[in-house]
């Protein structure tokens, strides 16, 4: 049969990517309460190593009510590193030049003025995609070259997200929606989890996140000032590093107002949404962040 987006058969192995958002929350909660079957092998969080302090304290929870739910199954954490250190990091090529790995995609503006955005999304497929991959290849004992499909692995897109949906890219493994196959949009899944009296999850990704909207801009800055100061250096210090190398002569900003972090008004600037964000700029999201 043809594989498409929508035609999922049964595997076995059921791996849930855990993003820590409302949508991928959701999921498990659903399916530790036996609403989405088959019980999945294990759920996988990928960890950059720089989401504010609420993503962690949510996953905490979040693990710990999967746990003693009435269909139990593990929570897996995996890394490839800190993904601030590996951005401002400066490397030095062969021939001498200097350069830094254009991981996360910020706004531009060039020497003559105009706008842009560096397209690539290093931070979702080096630090959420590979680690989680890497660990179900573990668990699944995937072999070098499989083809057969033995695995199946749950996305947390909602259906008001569903253009994000793609089919997996391993041979061995395709990719399922199960909020998508209910119908479910992102306010659907709150009002489930506030129906039953589950707090409401924070929003997952990056303490300097570009696709932040202004409404999580002030969040992070009013309610977790940690994670708001780190953004704030890591926008001041990825301007000053990108002014030493010999690849790069746009300047790089975390916010599209094209300002330092910590001088934007967010009360005044306009609220776009993270979706939004990446249609303008023509980037695609790999569906992996923020659910």
């Amino acid at each position: 049969m043809e594989t498409t987006l929508w035609n999922v058969s049964a595997t076995p192995f059921n791996f849930l990517s855990l993003g820590g958002g409302v949508q991928s929350s959701t999921m498990a909660l659903m399916t530790a309460h036996g609403l989405i079957e088959p019980t999945p092998n294990a759920a996988i969080f990928a960890d950059t190593q720089v989401e504010p302090r609420s993503v962690y304290i949510w996953l905490d929870w979040l693990r710990s009510e999967i746990a003693r739910s009435p269909r139990p199954f593990p929570v897996y954490t995996v890394t490839n590193g800190n993904l601030m250190e590996r951005a401002l990091t400066i490397h030095t090529a062969k021939d001498g030049r200097r350069y830094t790995r254009s991981d996360v995609p910020t706004f531009l503006i060039n020497a003559n003025g105009e706008k842009g955005m560096i397209p690539n999304r290093a931070c979702t497929g080096d630090f959420k995609i590979k680690p989680i991959l890497k660990k179900v290849r573990e668990l699944a004992g995937i072999k070098r070259g499989q083809k057969e499909i033995t695995v199946t692995q749950w996305i947390g897109i909602s259906w008001d997200e569903m253009q994000r949906a793609k089919l997996s890219r391993d041979k061995w493994c395709q990719n399922r929606w199960p909020l998508i196959e209910r119908k479910m949009t992102r306010a659907m899944c709150l009002a489930w989890m506030k129906a039953r009296g589950y707090p409401q999850p924070p929003r997952s990704a990056c303490s300097f996140c570009p696709f932040h909207n202004d409404t999580e801009w002030r969040r992070l800055k009013l309610e977790e000032p940690e994670a708001f100061a780190q953004a704030v250096y890591f926008d001041r210090r990825l301007r000053a590093l990108k002014a030493e190398t010999n690849n790069f002569r746009s300047i790089p900003f975390v916010h599209p107002s094209l300002k330092p972090l910590d001088e934007v008004d967010f009360s005044n600037e306009e609220d776009r949404g993270q979706l939004n964000l990446w249609q303008d700029f023509n980037v695609e999201c790999e569906g992996m962040c923020g659910v």
